[in-house]
């Protein structure tokens, strides 16, 4: 079994790579950490860069997650290929765009495209936001399904995800003691859904609410709390229809309590997505809760 060691980036493709450097600054708060050709660099931690705008297709979506040791890249390598997935090792430019010492990508079996990476670079600088939005970090995303029971299986028993609760067939998934750091949300459609970023405390997602409305930014789910991972969150509408997330509390699941730990099954109507009453205008989410 591939074990995924945490989440690292995520790469979005825009047609409008300055309106997208502007959100990502503006907006969420993130620091830009550097520009390179057709592509904008930005921090939300310690972490060499969390997210990638890059001129391309809205559609292109890719989503990084680091492996422990090197010599479990290969050993990935032969795990997916024995499933089936073409797996693509990644160029010279490839490693350098992501800052990496190695990688290799495939596709899911709804079509997302995932790379596996090790020796991802951290910075030696400290996090300097763009704006005091609270951001303690890049913390999980939402990833669109075709086939949600089929798609869990392949994260659980082959990435080694555990699943931590479900809403309907959307299973939240873990691969560390965070509540979930990938959604699987049943649609017709790949790609990445929404990305989470953790803020320091509620009064950061309060004060996100008032900014947001005020500068005229879609606010799409929210202020509201999650029954499942119990956070309480916030999500707002970007660039190419792209969601973001800020949220805050979430559970964790300790090391000595995976054992006995059941995942809940929660049924697809609105107060299992959010237990305030809020209701979301977002895709996925009104699907499940019709």
């Amino acid at each position: 079994m591939i074990d995924l060691l945490d989440i690292r980036y995520v790469r979005l493709g825009t047609r409008d790579l300055v309106a997208a450097d502007r959100f990502a600054r503006e907006v969420v708060g993130l620091e830009l950490a550097r520009e390179e050709a057709g592509a904008r660099y930005y921090r939300s931690d310690d972490r060499d860069h969390t997210l990638v705008y890059f001129e391309g297709d809205p559609r292109d979506h890719t989503v990084g997650f680091e492996l422990r040791h090197a010599d479990d890249l290969e050993a990935a390598a032969a795990q997916l290929s024995d499933r089936g997935l073409a797996v693509r090792h990644g160029s010279a430019d490839a490693r350098e765009q992501r800052r990496v010492r190695d990688l290799l990508s495939f596709d899911d079996l709804s079509g997302n495209r995932i790379d596996l990476v090790v020796r991802p670079q951290h910075s030696g600088r400290r996090h300097f936001p763009s704006r005091d939005a609270g951001i303690t970090g890049f913390s999980h995303i939402g990833l669109c399904s075709t086939d949600a029971p089929r798609d869990e299986a392949f994260w659980c028993g082959v990435l080694g995800a555990r699943v931590s609760d479900r809403i309907g067939d959307a299973a939240l998934l873990r691969i560390d003691p965070v509540h979930h750091k990938v959604a699987l949300f049943p649609t017709t459609r790949s790609g990445i859904q929404h990305v989470n970023h953790q803020v320091a405390s509620i009064d950061d997602v309060m004060r996100a609410w008032y900014q947001l409305r005020e500068n005229g930014v879609r606010i799409v789910f929210g202020p509201g709390r999650h029954p499942t991972s119990g956070a309480v969150f916030l999500y707002f509408e970007g660039p190419d229809g792209m969601v973001f997330e800020y949220s805050t509390g979430v559970c964790h699941i300790a090391p000595e309590d995976e054992a006995g730990y059941r995942p809940r099954q929660f049924p697809a109507v609105p107060s299992s997505f959010c237990m305030w009453g809020s209701l979301p205008d977002i895709p996925e989410f009104r699907k499940d809760a019709a």
